[in-house]
């Protein structure tokens, strides 16, 4: 089963503008969501230009990955603080 069938990818961010153009104290929120059970499997706050980031290469990695490959690679990134 492909990642992008069991997961989607949620970035909320703090402002309206661009990454850039964020100020300093600002916080976005990455996380991941199984849909089967809407259940939040990684969640990460995150720097407006840092979260932009990890949101887009985790739809990267839905698209080109297996749902246990997914969730093998993005646990090595979690623990690291990714």
């Amino acid at each position: 089963m492909s990642a992008r069938d069991a997961f989607r990818v949620v970035h909320t961010r703090a402002g309206r503008g661009p990454a850039f153009l964020a100020a300093a104290g600002w916080v976005d929120h990455v996380e991941v969501v199984e849909l089967a059970g809407g259940e939040v499997v990684y969640f990460w706050d995150l720097a407006p230009r840092d979260a932009a980031r990890v949101a887009r290469a985790l739809r990267e990695d839905l698209g080109a990955l297996d749902r246990e490959a997914f969730l093998a690679a993005w646990a090595r990134a979690a623990e690291e603080g990714r």
